[in-house]
């Protein structure tokens, strides 16, 4: 039975069970041919297929990144295409193979930030999340950090405290004083009040880091 019958769409089911469950089949087998199948088809006709085959992409990259990590020129090619579904199921992707690919996804950065500045929510996340991991890699931290702030900058302000927790791990003495200065100025922003006590939160909690 090949792979593609295995998905929800062939099944004719209508919900991600299936594509979940055959994500972990294929990182339980180490099936590579399965992925390199699963890829050749997100450019099917069917978009029901494509929209399945890149749901189990991204989730074997959750669970192994290796598996899809060679395949991350394709998934770029998708992350501004018209298919809103495979744009943002791309980023995620990417998102999740960034740390297997951080050399080739450094150089892709213009190409994902103008994706995310045009996409959906889910869109920008994956790609501040890419963005964040590149600031845990010494030779790409700082490029990756100044256009992290520049995203903490413009997002949306209901993004914001999720962006800010995110970063967390990646503040340090050299950059924590940028960081807290965005994440003051854009206080004023905030409606919602559990949103600004997270960013609040952050603020406090990174504090220790340093003085500044």
């Amino acid at each position: 039975m090949s792979v593609i019958d295995k998905l929800a769409t062939s099944l004719g089911i209508r919900n991600e069970t299936p594509n979940q469950e055959l994500a972990r089949t294929i990182v339980r087998e180490n099936d590579r041919d399965a992925v390199k199948e699963l890829v050749a088809h997100l450019s099917d006709r069917n978009k029901n297929l494509q929209s399945d085959c890149i749901k189990t992409l991204y989730e074997i990259g959750y669970l192994q990144p290796k598996l899809i990590a060679p395949y991350y020129d394709t998934f770029l090619t998708f992350i501004r295409g018209k298919n809103n579904r495979l744009a943002w199921g791309a980023m995620t992707a990417l998102d999740s193979l960034t740390l297997e690919q951080p050399q080739a996804l450094y150089k892709a950065l213009p190409e994902i930030i103008a994706a995310a500045n045009i996409g959906s929510v889910i869109t920008r996340d994956h790609a501040v999340g890419i963005m964040v991991k590149l600031c845990s890699i010494k030779e790409y931290a700082a490029n990756a950090f100044q256009l992290l702030l520049e995203q903490l900058e413009t997002c949306p302000a209901n993004q914001l405290p999720m962006y800010a927790e995110q970063a967390i791990p990646i503040i340090n003495t050299t950059n924590v004083k940028k960081f807290s200065t965005i994440l003051k100025k854009r206080l004023a922003d905030i409606d919602r009040e559990s949103k600004k006590k997270r960013i609040e939160k952050v603020i406090k909690k990174i504090s220790a880091i340093g003085k500044y």
